[in-house]
């Protein structure tokens, strides 16, 4: 029998590929190390978004993969980038006048304009580690500023400052003509004021481990690199921690491969091996506009989970990476019904094809079932059809349907009934435009309560379906597409629909007749 580490060697899933990528990288051997290093990065001026998710998501599944191929030990490092310079005051925050005091200043020497930690940045890293501690992430969490005081980057940045001008042969060429006048890699806090000083450095001695600057009061300084002192500017910082650190693999977005290839070539320059990356695509609003947090065009976090289970934001985070999507409400209960989908056909796959199977990575090889398989869609549409705000009527239905699902033996489905009420009130509803059928479909409309009426009420879904689509065969309608379209639109009020055998029964025979009964009446079925 094939062992499932032989089956993860030939796995195609995309973060096998990449796990791949790391073994290769190992020649064979654990480094030196003792454990390979995962690593994401966080600016934490402002609140965990959803690119920070997908970044930690995505890099798990990684981290999850390798695991299945090698016994070498992992590692997660989310690191913080709390040491930069506030650059101007968030809108979103209490307290605006005092912060504005300190700006220019490492986030972990700013207070708290919230007050409940010792920082701003403080206050910050642990909205952080609340966010990722709620998708139960495993990881360890780093603060730039605690590497940079503790000394731990200390020999590290002694380097930069050894290959001080390699480092800025590989900067300046990156840089606008007026920026390289006064550029360096070596950002010095100021001893008098406490800010991230952006200014040339004009004597520097390696040996000694100290540049020379000029103070915001006019003073020439002469400080050391080391003990939180100094910090580099981004680029060379990212290389520098690769270095550092040792960092084996970290993903990032196609906006910053220019910034990789920078950050590779300074960690090479210090003795360092860049890591193992990975470029994903950014997302794109529902106009194909890059999602940005400036414009608030995107989708929050907390937006998709009023909806949605975070399965499915997971999913939707493990398709394509490659590929631009478009990332707002609409693809929320068709993510939801593609994770069902999976969940499913997990059950009955051979061991070679789960591996492939998005919920193999999601769950950790190992996700849950959901007998019931009624899909998100679904129950929209049964509450449009039965006008529910509480989750007992829609049970009333669901019990009927499946006598053996209920909220303690199916606890995906009772989440998705909650989630279903909430989705179709404030995205369903308000789009709803129901219609009476034309002179030309009512024939149609009428042969289907005949066909409905003949059917025993415990018919089964497929039996319906197959009525449905014969009336639509031999009714006059161009293509069967029209059939049920009409159907969408005259009994639920839009274009697209579930199938309406499946529909029909979980509705139940006695309520989908008189469903249709009511539109042949012409009744308002939004008030009904």
């Amino acid at each position: 029998m094939t062992s499932e580490r032989d089956l993860a060697h030939q796995a195609k899933a995309w973060p096998f590929e990449e796990a791949r990528k790391i073994l290769a990288r190992l020649g064979g051997k654990a480094p030196e190390k003792g454990y390979v290093l995962f690593e994401t990065g966080y600016g934490p001026s402002g609140l965990p978004h959803i690119g920070t998710f997908g970044e930690v998501v995505r890099t798990t599944m990684v981290r999850r993969a390798f695991q299945r191929l090698s016994d070498v030990p992992t590692r997660l490092f989310c690191f913080s980038d709390d040491m930069d310079g506030l650059r101007k005051v968030p809108d979103n925050i209490p307290n605006k006048e005092m912060v504005a005091q300190h700006l220019g200043k490492p986030l972990t020497r700013i207070p708290d304009p919230f007050g409940t930690h010792e920082s701003f940045g403080a206050h910050n890293n642990a909205r952080l580690r609340a966010f990722l501690d709620s998708f139960g992430f495993e990881y360890e969490f780093q603060s730039s500023s605690d590497w940079y005081a503790s000394g731990r980057f200390d020999n590290a940045l002694l380097r930069v400052l050894e290959r001080y001008d390699e480092v800025m042969q590989v900067m300046l060429p990156s840089l606008r003509e007026e920026r390289r006048k006064t550029y360096s890699p070596f950002l010095p806090v100021s001893p008098s004021t406490g800010r991230v000083l952006q200014v040339p450095i004009l004597q520097r001695d390696a040996e000694a481990g100290t540049i020379v600057f000029e103070d915001e009061d006019g003073r020439k300084v002469e400080q050391p690199v080391t003990g939180g002192l100094a910090k580099l500017q981004w680029k060379p910082d990212w290389g520098m921690r690769w270095y550092a650190l040792g960092v084996d693999y970290e993903m990032s977005g196609k906006d910053l491969i220019d910034s990789v290839k920078l950050a590779s070539r300074i960690c090479k320059i210090l003795g360092g091996t860049p890591p193992e990356g990975f470029t994903y695509e950014l997302f794109l609003d529902e106009q194909g506009e890059k999602i940005s947090k400036s414009k608030g065009n995107g989708l929050s976090v907390d937006e998709w989970l009023t909806y949605a289970p975070p399965e499915s934001l997971s999913l939707f985070m493990y398709g394509k990476p490659r590929a631009a999507k478009k990332l707002y409400f609409d693809v929320i209960p068709r993510t939801v019904d593609d994770y069902l989908t999976f969940l499913a056909k997990f059950e009955e796959e051979a061991p070679e094809r789960r591996l492939e199977n998005p919920v193999w990575h999601i769950h950790d090889g190992q996700p849950p079932t959901e007998p019931a398989h009624l899909s998100f869609s679904l129950l929209l549409n049964l509450v449009g059809a039965c006008n529910a705000e509480d989750a007992d009527t829609l049970w009333g239905f669901i019990s009927r349907y499946a006598p053996q699902a209920s909220r303690e033996s199916d606890a995906i489905l009772a989440s998705l009934v909650d989630y279903a009420i909430v989705y179709y009130r404030d995205f369903v509803r308000p789009t709803k435009r129901y219609r009476v059928p034309s002179a030309e479909e009512r024939p149609a409309f009428e042969d289907l309560l005949a066909e409905l009426e003949a059917l025993p009420d415990d018919a089964d879904a497929e039996t319906i379906q197959n009525r449905v689509y014969e009336i639509g065969k031999r009714e006059a309608f161009a293509a069967l597409r029209d059939w049920f379209k009409a159907c969408y639109e005259v009994l639920l009020g839009q274009e697209q629909g579930p199938r309406l055998g499946s529909f029909f029964a979980l509705y139940g025979l006695p309520e989908s007749r008189a469903l249709v009964a009511r539109a042949l009446a012409g009744e308002d079925l939004a008030r009904a």
